[in-house]
């Protein structure tokens, strides 16, 4: 017996249904497949640092900094005997290690013996830091500056109780050099190493400038990739990657799968992935925040260093060191490039003393670290940035917080990372913690504007 037409037409329907269903788990299950990844590959990595660089509690960690999305269903588990991290989530799964000197470094497409056959270079430490004064050493001066010190005790106390919104770490302010407050949440102290997320960038600004000083460095010639050299991208210079207008494709959301998430979290070779991105707009003519070109700088300039010891002590010896960062962790990827877009860890103090190194034109205790001219250069617009950008420096020449002064430029860092110079008022700012988009920003405009009137 023959179905009826009505029959035919139900079973068709479903047929339509299932295939649909099936495609659609399959697609899901694909899409699912290309974030794990991700979903593992942050909280393994941010735990691997937060444990044994910064010497966090796995627990706390979890409870503020991971709990999120996704990553707050992740299985962690820390090992404390070879310092890694392996995270889980359905099938999919990630490792970080932590080594001495490099910190810690998500394994993709490695091999873990050959990573920790790698070791840092040993550097002799130029002095204690804490047998001496500020601003190279820990010894604070004991006066004070401030006219009225209690005014800027209630914005200390205001930020570390969340009265700015957000969730302050740790808290210091710089008046003429001097600190003049300086705040912590119990779990932590001046010892701290703390993630700078993209402050980092800014860092990558110094080393180009020591570059530039010695020589091996001209930000206005081409980069010179041999990758480049077949198309436009030949003429992207090192001024356009500091400004951030080299023109490159891009994306640079956090809120899924991305360039920049799979650049941190599914590669080896971050500035090989970023330099292979083709060309979207004309060199110099359009600006986008991109975490992939300041990685290509890092590259850029291990290779002009030539030698990998000499690159690894270049920041450490003549940056960090010098200016008192005797702790700080410049992280590198599993290639070996340090990750300039993102993985600084290092003290509030640490900080303030670059802040203080760009207030002061690029000397420190009376050494010249940065040439002359490079916070001129620094500090100027680039040229498709409506005044709100600089080279590797936040700017608010554009005015985007309208209660700071115009001349103030700063370093900035996700999840609410701050280093602010504010020349016109002799002051450094710093504020690290989690403040995460949307709900918890802190109202950044608002506490640098009070810190301002609390020193006047």
């Amino acid at each position: 017996m023959k179905n009826s037409p009505a029959k035919r037409i139900i079973k068709g329907i479903l047929k339509t249904v299932l295939v649909i269903l099936v495609l659609g788990l399959a697609f899901g299950a694909y899409y699912i497949n290309s974030l794990l990844p991700i979903i593992t590959g942050y909280p393994a990595k941010y735990l691997c640092s937060a444990v044994f660089v910064s010497g966090r509690e796995q627990a706390e960690v979890e409870a503020l900094d991971l709990n999120f999305s996704f990553i707050k269903y992740v299985k962690n588990e820390v090992n404390l005997n070879d310092s890694s991290v392996t995270s889980c989530f359905l099938w999919g799964k990630s490792k970080a290690i932590y080594r001495s000197g490099f910190g810690a470094t998500l394994l993709r497409d490695v091999d873990e013996a050959a990573l920790k056959a790698t070791k840092f270079p040993e550097v002799e430490p130029l002095f204690n830091s804490d047998t001496i004064a500020w601003p190279l050493g820990n010894i604070l001066p004991d006066t004070t500056i401030l006219s009225d010190p209690s005014k800027l005790a209630g914005v200390t106390e205001k930020i570390m109780n969340g009265g700015y919104n957000g969730h302050a770490f740790a808290f210091m302010v710089l008046h003429k050099g001097i600190p003049v407050t300086e705040a912590y949440q119990p779990q932590f102290d001046a010892k701290t190493r703390f993630l700078s997320w993209s402050m980092a960038k800014s860092f990558t600004n110094a080393l180009a400038g020591m570059m530039v000083k010695e020589g091996k460095l001209d930000i206005n010639q081409p980069a010179g990739l041999p990758e480049w050299q077949a198309d436009d991208r030949k003429n992207i210079t090192f001024n356009h990657l500091l400004q951030m207008q080299s023109g490159l494709k891009w994306n640079e959301d956090y809120g899924n799968r991305s360039d920049v998430t799979v650049m941190l979290y599914c590669e080896s070779d971050f500035a090989k992935f970023a330099y292979a991105q083709p060309l979207e707009s004309q060199p110099g003519t359009k600006w986008y925040y991109s975490s992939g070109t300041v990685n290509i700088l890092n590259y850029l300039m291990r290779q002009k260093l030539g030698n990998d010891d000499e690159y690894y002590r270049f920041a450490k010896t003549r940056l960090f060191d010098k200016m008192g960062m005797t702790t700080a962790i410049f992280e590198a990827d599993a290639s070996g490039t340090q990750v300039g877009s993102s993985y600084i860890y290092a003290t509030v103090r640490d900080y303030a003393r670059f802040g203080l190194l760009y207030l002061n034109d690029g000397i420190l205790n009376g050494e010249r670290i940065l040439p002359e001219g490079w916070v001129d250069y620094t500090t100027t617009p680039a040229s498709d940035s409506e005044g709100g950008y600089g080279s590797l420096f936040w700017l608010n020449k554009g005015g985007n917080l309208p209660s700071v002064p115009a001349d103030m430029y700063s370093c900035n860092g996700h999840d609410g990372q701050q280093i602010y110079i504010v020349p016109s008022k002799d002051l450094v700012v710093v504020v690290l913690g989690y403040s995460p988009k949307p709900d918890r920003v802190m109202d950044f405009n608002k506490l640098i504007g009070d810190v301002v009137s609390a020193v006047e």
